[in-house]
Parts: structure tokens; C-alpha cells; sequence
């Protein structure tokens, strides 16, 4: 088992990702839909909706009666329909992490013209690759490869935490993503098949590397170029030294009652003006010994 959980990625220029957030509840209200309407009507809509090749690039057009929009148009329509419930949970848990810091970096309106682009470049692929092919293609996992291609431009050294085999387990993202599409690429090469349309994978992270260049915000760098990983425990570092045992520099140090000239075992300084050399009695200057009277405890 090899899920993502979560990263280490907080927004910087966005409040909240309301275009990753729309695409999720878009996606997972269509298949609701299509559960709803059991096998048959799901069967129909993935027809209608879905993308065939050899209609989008061929010269086999669909029955009358069975098409509801343009094969160009199934380029996009195809993107919110799923074969299940594993392959739409996949499909959003992977667009839910990575997608909301590929949103911050291009804006809303920017995100959600690169998320269709992403998923019609990766459809494209697919039919270019096999432009005969009668089956549906449905799912969002180009478009999510898009996104998946443009994080891994834009923040390569963030931390992705992974779960395997129910272990968390921290990884940069340059590892967790080159890993994802060098088993794209692998099973695409090597035809694996598996009702699994690989090239449309390759072709959407190719195109989401591409396109987060020209439309990133402004300022926004790529590669985490100045981004520094700070340290999670920061290492002891004892207080400045104490001007007295037990006391630091911090603390106001207690009034010294000798400073007093008034104290009877203090004799003013002989440096004050006034004060003469030795201290001959009482009145010798403002801060002489006060006159001591028959009341007096200091005799």
C-alpha cells in the first residue's frame, strides 16, 4: 500500500483552494450520479460522455441518437466521469494534496484553465497513441497528472508524508513524484495495458511541467529555489550569563542597604563635595550622619 497523506506545504498567496475543492465535489457528485442510475445508465453516460479515439481522431462517428455533446468537447467531459469508487478516491486524494500549492502558486482562474488543459493534452496523448481504439477513455487522472508535473517543478524539496504498508513515512516530493511517473512511463512502455491508459499519465505530467512555467503567478520560483528546510527541534542554548550566582541580567537587582550614606557603619565618602577628608560629626555636608538625639536606637 502506497497512499499519500498529506505535505508539508502551507498556502502563501491563496486564502483557500476553491477551484481544487470545486473539481472534488464536481467529480465525486458525477459519480454519485452514475451509481445512482445503476449499470445500465452508468454504461450510457461513460458513452456518451467519454472519450473514444477513433471518434475524436477517426473517421467512426457515433450513433445519432447516442451522442449528447461533440467528440472534441468528450475531450473535457470525460475528465469527471470514473469506473469506480478506488479509481475516483485515487483520483482526488492525489489532486486534495498536491493540488491547493499548484492553485496558490497560479491563482484560481489560471488553475482551473491549467487543470482542463492538463486533462485534454492528456486525452490527446492517449488517442494519438492508439487513434483506432473504440473504448471510452474516462477518469481525471490526466488532468491530475497535470497538477502532479507542475508540483514537482514548483516544490520538489517539500516534504511528502506516504503511507506504506500502514507506516508514515516523510519523503521529498522529487522522490515521491519521480518515482509516480517513472512508473508511468515503465507501464506505458512496456504496454502493460490493464484497462489503464499510461500515455495519457506521461502526457499529462509533461504537459503540467510545461505549463506551470507561463502561468505561475509573477514572482513565484520554481524548483523551491530560495526555500531553506528548517529544523524540527531547535538545540539547547543556555541563558546569557547571570551578573549574580542565581540572578540573570534580566532581573532588577535589589536596593543594597549600604548604599545609604544614612547607615550608621557607612561613612561618606571622602571624594563628595563637601564632605571633607575625615568625618568629624554630624552636619558635615547634606548626607552626614544624621544628629543623634537621646531618642536615638544607634547609640
Amino acid at each position: 500500500m502506497f497512499l499519500p497523506l498529506k505535505d508539508d506545504n502551507p498556502l502563501n498567496r491563496i486564502g483557500f483552494q476553491f477551484v481544487t475543492v470545486a473539481l472534488i465535489a464536481a467529480c465525486t457528485v458525477v459519480w454519485i450520479v452514475q451509481m445512482a442510475g445503476g449499470e445500465r445508465f452508468d454504461a450510457e453516460l461513460i458513452f456518451r460522455l467519454g472519450m473514444i479515439p477513433v471518434t475524436v481522431l477517426g473517421d467512426l462517428t457515433r450513433e445519432p441518437d447516442m451522442v449528447t455533446v461533440t467528440p472534441w468537447l468528450t475531450v473535457f467531459t470525460s475528465m469527471f466521469l470514473h469506473g469506480g469508487f478506488w479509481h475516483l478516491l485515487g483520483n482526488m486524494l492525489y489532486l486534495w494534496i498536491f493540488g491547493d500549492n499548484v492553485e496558490d502558486a497560479m491563482g484560481h482562474w489560471r488553475f482551473a484553465l491549467f487543470y482542463l488543459l492538463c486533462g485534454a493534452v492528456a486525452g490527446l496523448t492517449h488517442a494519438a497513441v492508439e487513434p483506432a481504439s473504440q473504448i471510452p477513455t474516462i477518469g481525471a487522472s490526466g488532468a491530475v497528472s497535470g497538477v502532479l508535473g507542475a508540483y514537482f517543478v514548483l516544490h520538489p524539496r517539500r516534504g511528502v508524508w506516504m503511507l506504506i504498508f500502514f507506516m508514515p513515512i516523510r519523503f521529498p516530493a522529487w522522490a515521491v513524484l519521480g518515482v509516480w511517473i517513472g512508473y508511468q512511463v515503465i507501464n506505458a512502455l512496456a504496454d502493460a495495458g490493464g484497462g489503464v491508459a499510461w500515455y495519457a499519465h506521461v502526457g499529462g505530467f509533461v504537459a503540467g511541467a510545461l505549463l506551470v512555467v507561463p502561468l505561475r503567478k509573477r514572482g513565484v520560483p520554481l524548483f523551491d529555489r530560495g526555500f531553506v528546510r528548517t529544523r524540527r527541534r531547535t538545540p539547547y542554548r543556555p541563558p546569557p550569563e547571570a551578573e549574580s550566582p542565581g540572578m540573570g541580567p534580566w532581573e532588577e537587582q535589589p536596593p543594597d542597604p549600604r548604599a545609604d550614606g544614612d547607615a550608621p557603619w557607612q561613612e561618606p565618602p571622602a571624594t563628595r563635595p563637601n564632605g571633607g577628608g575625615e568625618h568629624k560629626g554630624p552636619g558635615t555636608g547634606p548626607w552626614g550622619r544624621r544628629p543623634r538625639g537621646p531618642w536615638s536606637r544607634r547609640d
